[in-house]
């Protein structure tokens, strides 16, 4: 499911979701953007429902037109039956290690 211009909202993505996977015997990805501020909301409602997989950033190079922060959801998700198991702490550091990166790209 491709949501591009981050207009998924959360309660849609759960019934689109929820409905799809009662039809079909199907894995499912979303992919949302961040443009609404909708889109993290968006996959914790789809992780709910029962999405496969999800797309994420990490948090240097997330927000605006791309992807929802990993480190939110990995935090979110923290201590539920959906923990990634992702080490948060190894997170913030690639985090810092591309802010260095983007400060290359930008005028």
């Amino acid at each position: 499911i491709k949501d591009m211009s981050g207009i998924l909202t959360p309660m849609a993505a759960y019934e689109l979701v929820s409905e799809i996977k009662k039809r079909f015997e199907v894995r499912l990805h979303l992919h949302c953007h961040a443009t609404t501020g909708m889109a993290e909301m968006a996959l914790l409602k789809a992780i709910e429902a029962g999405v496969d997989g999800v797309d994420t950033a990490i948090s240097s190079m997330s927000a605006t037109y791309g992807h929802p922060a990993t480190e939110a959801l990995v935090a979110t998700l923290a201590g539920t039956q959906h923990d990634t198991g992702l080490d948060i702490l190894k997170l913030e550091s690639i985090a810092a290690y591309f802010r260095e990166v983007r400060k290359k790209y930008h005028a």
